[in-house]
C-alpha cells in the first residue's frame, strides 16, 4: 500500500487547524478555519474525491480521528461521507482504547511500535493508505521516509507559525513535483513524490 498524505498548507508550511476556529488551539494558535476562504470545491473537492477514490484505509494520529469520527458518521447519504465511513481506519495512539474507537472499521496502532506496524501496512497489497491532517504522525513518517506521496494544497496565506509535517532534524529528502493543479481562489494543488537517490 502507497502511503499518500493531503494537507491544506500555508506558504510558511503551517497545516494546523484548517478546518475551524476549535479544531487546534495548540500553541496559542489564534487562525482556525484559515483554509475556507481558499476552498475551491471543484478543484479542491476534486483533488479529495479523487485521493479517496484510491484509497483503501485512512490513517490518522488522535486528533484529526477524534474530530473526523465526530463530523462523518453523521452525513450518510453523500457519498464523500459514504466512502470515509466505510473504509478501514487505522488509528495511532498512546492514550485511546479500542473502547473508544467508535467510528465503525476503526483499529487502534498503540503508539509504541507504530511505526513498524505501519511499515508492515505500506508492505501489504491493496490500494492507497491515505491521510490527512495529523501533522504529528505526518511528520513521523516523512523522517522515516514512508511517505509514498505528499499531495499539498498549498493555501496564499501566510501564518505566522504553527505545526508543520516537516521534520526539522536537518536531513534533506528530495521531492519530484508530478503535477500542480490552480484553482480561482489562487490555491494550487501540488502533487509530490519522493526523488531517487539517497536521503541524507
Amino acid at each position: 500500500m502507497r502511503i499518500v498524505v493531503t494537507e491544506f498548507i500555508s506558504l510558511d508550511g503551517v497545516v494546523q487547524a484548517p478546518g475551524g476556529p476549535e479544531e487546534d488551539t495548540d500553541g496559542g494558535f489564534a487562525h482556525g478555519g484559515w483554509s475556507h476562504p481558499y476552498f475551491d470545491p471543484e478543484v479542491l473537492g476534486g483533488a479529495f474525491d479523487a485521493g479517496l477514490r484510491n484509497a483503501d484505509a485512512l490513517l490518522y494520529g488522535r486528533r484529526t480521528f477524534l474530530t473526523m469520527a465526530a463530523a462523518w458518521p453523521g452525513r450518510a447519504g453523500d457519498p464523500f461521507a459514504d466512502r470515509m465511513n466505510s473504509l478501514k481506519k487505522y488509528v495511532v495512539s498512546g492514550t485511546l482504547s479500542e473502547a473508544d474507537l467508535t467510528w465503525n472499521n476503526s483499529e487502534l496502532i498503540p503508539a509504541e511500535g507504530a511505526l513498524d506496524r505501519i511499515r508492515e501496512l505500506r508492505d501489504a497489497e491493496g490500494g492507497d493508505l491515505a491521510m490527512m491532517g495529523s501533522p504529528t504522525l505526518v511528520r513521523a513518517l516523512v523522517a522515516a521516509g514512508l511517505v509514498d506521496e505528499l499531495q499539498l494544497v498549498v493555501m496564499p496565506v501566510l501564518l505566522g507559525g504553527g505545526k508543520s509535517i516537516f521534520p526539522a532534524d536537518g536531513g534533506k529528502r528530495p521531492l519530484e513535483l508530478v503535477s500542480t493543479t490552480t484553482a480561482k481562489t489562487g490555491a494550487q494543488v501540488c502533487v509530490f513524490r519522493p526523488a531517487g537517490g539517497d536521503e541524507g
